[in-house]
């Protein structure tokens, strides 16, 4: 069977859609998948042995310039790509508007949510199998079920991403050690330095290698005071999505905050902690097999907002992770470890 899978973005969406194909490529003999994706995130989909073709989709870069000769060039050869082949299932795992076009540009039977179950229920039109999965539910488990509705199989109690972590080699640091995923998007979203300082001390104390990955100078900077003077904690230089994965892939823990990278160290099923103050875990937290999240007790989280709306005095911010210590943190994260 060849099912055409549109999933174009973001890290995360991607990310929480790989159990879906694990799924499938358990319960369905020869499946194949071929998948349509937001290029920047095109090399994540043929991790997975059932993905035997990506189509990369760049409608981010293609809509600020739509004139553009050469862009427009482009367009018609995603056109020529995803009318390539007639397939026995396209199915829509986005459910947006947007999905729901190159959906319809897609040779096959059209399946996704219905109406009731979508964000942008317009997008519905464009499927000829419309499928109910209740909202409210984690967004892993609500594209788990999309699948198994769409492809006839009992969904399987186990989650597993499927990723074969052998496609990396072993990064050259001797001994184990735990990667720190400290950069994120919001000011809120932040652990704070401190307690990042004080876990990788505790780390050390443990006689792990402490590592830190960063994106932007910002993330660098913070990065390196962390470890500033701390024997056996390192910043690593910036590096592409490929080279991430292997850190990630072999390491022994990983501590990490509301962001894409967290949830590709939770689809590595890699004993990790993930720290969630002002944003909330329970419809697109990070989730993996041996993933903990520790959430904010505090009364206004999570607040879903940017800033912090409590403005409340003290050394640790925001107010909301002061009662995730670091010690919290590292007990938790020896726990997934063992379990692993």
């Amino acid at each position: 069977m060849k099912v055409l899978l549109v999933k174009t973005s973001s890290l995360g969406d991607v990310f929480h859609t790989l159990p879906a194909v694990q799924d499938a490529f358990r319960q369905v003999l020869d499946i194949e998948f071929h998948w349509v994706v937001e290029e920047g995130f095109s090399e994540v989909p043929e991790w997975h042995p059932a993905v035997t073709r990506v189509i990369p989709v760049a409608w981010r870069r293609w809509r600020k310039s739509l004139k553009d000769p050469a862009v427009r060039a482009e367009m018609k050869a995603f056109y020529r790509s995803i009318r390539e082949e007639k397939y026995d299932l396209v199915l829509d795992a986005q459910g947006l508007i947007k999905s729901a076009v190159y959906t319809r540009l897609a040779r096959g039977t059209k399946a996704g949510l219905d109406r009731a179950s979508l964000r942008e229920p317009l997008a519905a039109l464009a499927y000829k199998r419309r499928i109910r999965v209740p909202k409210g539910q984690h967004a892993i488990l609500r594209t788990r079920q999309l699948f198994a509705r769409a492809l006839n199989y009992r969904l399987p109690e186990q989650l597993a991403y499927g990723i074969d972590k052998s496609r990396w080699e072993r990064p050259d640091i001797e001994g184990e050690y735990w990667v720190f995923l400290h950069g994120t998007t919001w000011v809120t979203k932040l652990w704070p330095e401190a307690y990042w300082r004080s876990l990788a001390e505790l780390g050390v104390a443990q006689g792990k290698k402490v590592v830190l990955l960063w994106g932007n100078d910002e993330e660098r900077e913070r990065a390196e005071r962390i470890v500033d003077g701390i024997e056996g904690a390192q910043v690593l230089p910036r590096m592409p999505l490929n080279e991430v994965s292997a850190w990630l892939a072999y390491a022994e823990g990983v501590v990490g905050v509301d962001s894409g990278l967290s949830h590709l160290a939770a689809a590595m099923e890699t004993g990790m902690i993930a720290i969630f103050g002002s944003t909330d875990a329970t419809l697109t937290g990070v989730l993996g097999p041996h993933c903990e999240i520790i959430k904010s007790e505090l009364e206004c989280a999570p607040c879903r907002s940017k800033q912090c709306l409590l403005n409340e005095p003290g050394d640790i911010q925001p107010p909301c992770y002061r009662e995730i210590t670091p010690e919290r943190v590292k007990d938790q994260l020896l726990i997934q470890i063992s379990e692993a």
